[in-house]
């Protein structure tokens, strides 16, 4: 598996070294095909966890390093490079997505953790079924928020503590730098009754950290970078 070929100029890359058609129409959004790059057979699925334009690329193990090499050359012009796990977490946090077993738990719900969109109204008899259909009645009693940082500078860690009003009311779930917003961000879970705009502070080693909760998503919120 290649993570991913990403990015605004995906396409300019892509074109070098396929001849299958990459448009919006040749494969839509959240839609899977093989296709041939360099000759080489690959599954492209056109997702991103990173809120570009791409797709994850998935292909044998003795022709990974063939994808890699051919694709980075292809990309030199337009400045092509070879993102890490850091820049793919902050760039995750911009856009809004959360991380299972980091941001959420068995512990939650998804209408707390701003996933209530994905749980089908006209799906019956699953496991749990019945308890989220209750649950959709029910007031929430927390949720899962953007919090961006004040001074611009200060980057936690997660599991922190988060204050509300004084009070110990939290945890932040995941944090890095945001190098679109020009600003540290985290996701914490908090009362319900903390919403956008409200001022919380982030206890780290000892110093409290004033942050904002923020809208969600910061960075393309109509998804237009993504499927375009």
């Amino acid at each position: 598996m290649l993570r991913g070929a990403l990015g605004p100029l995906a396409r300019e890359i892509m074109a070098k070294v396929s001849d299958d058609d990459f448009s919006n129409d040749g494969l839509k959004y959240f839609r899977t095909k093989k296709v041939r790059i360099g000759g080489i057979p690959v599954t492209a699925m056109r997702l991103s966890y990173v809120g570009e334009l791409g797709w994850e690329l998935y292909t044998t193990a003795e022709n990974g390093q063939k994808l890699w090499d051919l694709l980075f050359e292809a990309g030199q012009e337009q400045g092509i490079i070879a993102a890490g796990r850091g820049a793919f977490n902050s760039l995750r946090l911009e856009k809004g997505y959360r991380l299972w077993g980091t941001d959420m738990t068995p512990e939650h719900e998804p209408f707390q953790a701003g996933l209530g969109f994905s749980v089908g109204k006209d799906k019956e008899g699953y496991i749990g079924a019945e308890a989220l259909k209750a649950r959709r009645e029910l007031p929430i009693n927390r949720r899962l928020r953007c919090l961006t940082v004040d001074d611009g500078t200060s980057v936690v860690l997660g599991k922190e503590p988060v204050y509300f009003k004084g009070e110990p009311a939290g945890y932040v779930t995941s944090a890095a730098y945001g190098y679109t917003v020009r600003k540290p961000i985290a996701y914490a879970w908090l009362p319900a009754e903390a919403g956008e705009g409200d001022t919380v502070e982030i206890e780290y080693f000892g110093k409290r950290i004033p942050a904002t909760i923020s809208a969600d998503p910061l960075v393309d919120p109509t998804m237009e970078k993504l499927r375009g």
